[in-house]
């Protein structure tokens, strides 16, 4: 890949490249893979199986971005925002399993039911956390780009500037 990855979402940026070809980290992929999962057997054997779509979807996307990192995708599609993408579907996600999770507890009264309540409360915790260090991710990105156009622009008036003029 290119640069390292972060603790965060995002990978470093090399200098000069523009954040739209970053991808986010596998950690955070794994993580919301994994518990997107669990939470869809949990629902497939409980009696609010209208809600497994929800993280079937989930795992599919977190699918799609892994299959991305490893295909180094944002190499060949570089007009995608990458990270805006994975801060929409973290947002969205964390709000819709937010949501299912609570119907799913006070709604239904089986096991499975209880269970992927449980996992979509720790999924929402993660989507919470993961748009969180996106977000600054991409913050820090964003003022580092507004320094450097600062720079540039100071740079250039200086030589416009007329110096000779004693």
């Amino acid at each position: 890949m290119v640069g390292g990855t972060l603790v965060t979402g995002i990978q470093s940026p090399q200098a000069g490249a523009p954040l739209g070809f970053y991808l986010p980290s596998p950690w955070t992929l794994s993580a919301t893979q994994g518990l997107s999962f669990i939470t869809f057997v949990c629902y497939v054997a409980s009696s609010a199986s209208a809600f497994l779509a929800a993280p079937l979807l989930e795992f599919l996307l977190a699918l799609y971005f892994l299959f991305a990192d490893a295909m180094q995708l944002n190499d060949k599609w570089q007009g995608l925002c990458w990270p805006m993408m994975d801060f929409l579907r973290c947002v969205t996600a964390a709000l819709i399993y937010f949501a299912i999770s609570i119907t799913a507890v006070a709604k239904y009264s089986d096991g499975a039911s209880k269970a992927a309540g449980v996992f979509g409360f720790f999924a929402t915790i993660v989507f919470a956390i993961d748009f969180y260090l996106i977000f600054n991710d991409v913050a820090k990105f964003l003022k580092q780009g507004d320094t450097a156009d600062e720079n540039t622009a100071d740079k250039a008036e200086e030589e416009n500037s007329d110096s000779d003029s004693d």
